[in-house]
């Protein structure tokens, strides 16, 4: 159409929360593992046991480990988006200042959002 550039994006409206996953909400290093499952205190959900431990930031930090039993590539790689989502999605009501590793059970393979969504509400009610 003239007169529009469709090359720019558009601006995002005013007051939109943000639930975006940068870096610095992530766990990345080994060392930050090991002392999350050494000196945190730990959960367990249908679809995932929990490890959580305080951090010294303002942010809570999510780490996510899945092993070759829960399923083919294509398993644990849904099992990651979906964990990642929930997090992201309910990132309000996760305490400030906490590391959380999940470890994914073979049962979130089979399982829908709305399930695991419903197991974190659930697992973070229980962890405050």
């Amino acid at each position: 159409m003239p007169g529009i550039d469709t090359h720019r994006p558009m601006a995002e409206p005013h007051g939109k929360t943000d639930e975006g996953f940068p870096k610095s909400d992530r766990i990345l290093k080994r060392e930050t593992f090991r002392r999350t499952y050494d000196g945190g205190r730990k959960y367990q959900a249908k679809y995932f046991t929990a490890f959580v431990i305080p951090n010294q930031q303002e942010t809570s930090r999510l780490g996510i480990t899945v092993t070759r039993k829960t399923g083919k590539s294509v398993d644990r790689n849904r099992s990651r988006r979906l964990v990642r989502e929930v997090f992201r999605k309910n990132k309000w009501r996760v305490p400030p200042g906490v590391d959380i590793v999940i470890n994914v059970k073979t049962a979130l393979s089979s399982a829908g959002y709305d399930d695991l969504e419903g197991d974190f509400v659930e697992f973070l009610m229980r962890a405050k």
